[in-house]
């Protein structure tokens, strides 16, 4: 599925994950969220939000502040040229969506958002720190 949207949003510049992020900075509006809001909502870990941010940063997409109420944590925020990037993106995202929900099915397409939504809130799939660490080794 990454291959599919990385490949359809090719002319953006964006990869599927960081589409995914500017999307969720986007949505967020005025309320920049932390790195740690971005991993929760995306279900991803914290290392992962940071790896993808840097070539959003360097390329002048977003900005990491200081949260002025937490100086441990950074806020996120859209630049003028993300928002621009971003708005790029939308019609080539929309029209690989039409192009999956026409292939795979309308109602199948839910179903798998529905299921996949299922496995990434249940914690128990959630493996602990120390087992992940343990797999490394």
């Amino acid at each position: 599925m990454t291959l599919f949207y990385d490949a359809a949003l090719e002319p953006s510049g964006l990869r599927s994950t960081q589409y995914a992020l500017l999307t969720e900075i986007h949505r967020r509006g005025d309320a920049a969220p932390s790195i740690g809001d971005l991993a929760d909502a995306l279900v991803m870990d914290q290392s992962t939000i940071g790896q993808n941010l840097r070539p959003l940063q360097r390329d002048g997409l977003v900005t990491l502040e200081r949260d002025e109420t937490d100086r441990r944590s950074r806020r996120v925020k859209l630049t003028r040229t993300g928002r621009s990037r971003l708005a790029d993106a939308l019609p080539l995202w929309r029209a690989a969506q039409e192009k999956f929900e026409d292939g795979f099915g309308r109602r199948a397409a839910a179903e798998l958002r529905n299921v996949l939504v299922g496995i990434a809130g249940d914690q128990s799939l959630i493996p602990e720190r120390h087992e992940l660490h343990h797999e490394k080794a």
